[in-house]
């Protein structure tokens, strides 16, 4: 899970770097078309979040998880809160993938497959392993905090500095999305029944079938 945290904290510097430091990038490697030369360089180091296709193997791994880990929750959870949430999360991922999906295909770009990372697919393992009833609630909401702490800093650092521009409308647009989501699994009360606030999404569930709202 460190390794998940560590890989797209640097989503978020090199974005950082692109914005902030976008003349002395751009005096240091010269202009090259609109991305300039920084996206140049990105776009030569296939592991780089700057570059489309880790991006969007990235994102497309970090909706996977949350509907996967959430149709767990519907399994292992008998919490009405973790429930509801559970259910938001399937629906505005399902719906975040096929917009990520048409924002490649607009851009030319082949979508990407809808798998989990290694690094998803260990943190879905010790999911699996929380057991059931309070102890899994417990472990779904960690995991949540964690995953959506790690999705907002992907899709800030694309949004900020990534190649592609239909991709980095998708990004910018998710950062809201991904934000509440985190906001709401801090709230989610697993000891009880509730949740402090609207836990359906105040009003945004309906409109996560939009192009560019991922979370």
């Amino acid at each position: 899970m460190k390794k998940l945290l560590v890989l797209l904290a640097g989503a978020a510097a090199l974005g950082a770097c692109a914005t902030n430091n976008a003349d002395d990038d751009m005096g240091s490697m010269g202009r090259t078309g609109t991305a300039g030369g920084a996206m140049a360089q990105a776009a030569e180091d296939p592991n780089n979040p700057m570059f489309h296709p880790m991006y969007m193997m990235m994102a497309a791994s970090s909706d996977q998880f949350e509907i996967q880990s959430s149709q767990l929750a519907l399994q292992a959870s008998q919490n009405q809160a973790v429930r509801n949430y559970a259910n938001l999360m399937i629906a505005h991922h399902t719906a975040t993938t096929q917009n990520l999906m048409a924002a490649a295909q607009s851009a030319g770009l082949m979508p990407p497959p809808p798998t989990l990372m290694p690094m998803h697919q260990q943190m879905l393992a010790q999911l699996r392993g929380a057991g059931t009833g309070s102890a899994f609630d417990a472990a779904y909401q960690q995991m949540q905090i964690q995953s959506h702490q790690a999705a907002l800093q992907l899709h800030s650092g694309y949004a900020n500095g990534g190649d592609v521009p239909a991709l980095r409308q998708v990004a910018g647009a998710a950062v809201p999305i991904v934000q509440q989501h985190l906001e709401q699994a801090q709230r989610l009360n697993v000891q009880g029944q509730g949740m402090m606030g609207d836990h359906q999404g105040h009003g945004n569930q309906g409109g996560a079938g939009r192009a560019g709202e991922r979370g």
